[in-house]
């Protein structure tokens, strides 16, 4: 009999080892994938984040510049709404609509919530920058101004969801003496 309590004692130490390390073994594999899952999904997802906040910042631009054609806003060069003008500006609307789409997919529900805001803002802007109608008149300025707020918090909201402390930046104020002088253009 002690012969055989000799014998079983050691061999169930061995399986209960052999359980022991493979379950610490799944336990660290399963830890190491789900860590690897999420710095791949956070790199999408800053990559989504930054191209949208590239493309409707580009699009803002392209906006004030045709508002600038119209006399809506001095500052940028003019462009006119030409044909082809207007072509490049939908494909950029084209590229947003398909970068929002990705938000949709790999951002969290506060940024994509205020991209949203930030569309509706891009759009007053269209309709204000090829002067189509609206029911209430609006004006250019508080709308860019709208535009900007509403990126900032876009931009704040998808920092937060990345895990980035702190503020994008402390506000700082342009010195006076840089500023351009009313009335004047660069090319005067």
């Amino acid at each position: 009999m002690v012969s055989l309590a000799s014998q079983v004692l050691p061999l169930a130490g061995v399986v209960l080892g052999a359980v022991m390390s493979f379950l610490v073994s799944s336990l660290n594999e399963r830890t190491r994938w789900r860590r690897q899952q999420a710095v791949r999904w956070d790199e999408r997802r800053l990559a989504a984040y930054a191209e949208y906040a590239h493309a409707v910042k580009e699009l803002a631009a392209r906006y004030q510049m045709i508002a600038a054609a119209r006399g809506l806003v001095s500052g940028p060069i003019p462009l006119e709404p030409t044909p082809e003008v207007l072509k490049e500006v939908g494909e950029l609307e084209s590229r947003r609509s398909a970068l929002s789409e990705t938000l949709g997919l790999l951002g969290d529900t506060e940024a994509n919530t205020a991209s949203k805001t930030v569309d509706h803002c891009l759009w007053r802007l269209e309709l204000l920058a090829r002067g189509i109608a609206t029911e209430v008149e609006q004006n250019w300025d508080q709308a860019y101004l709208d535009f900007r707020e509403a990126r900032s918090r876009y931009v704040a909201h998808a920092r937060a969801g990345l895990g980035v402390p702190g503020a994008v930046a402390h506000d700082v104020t342009w010195p006076a003496a840089w500023r351009p002088t009313p009335g004047t253009s660069p090319s005067e």
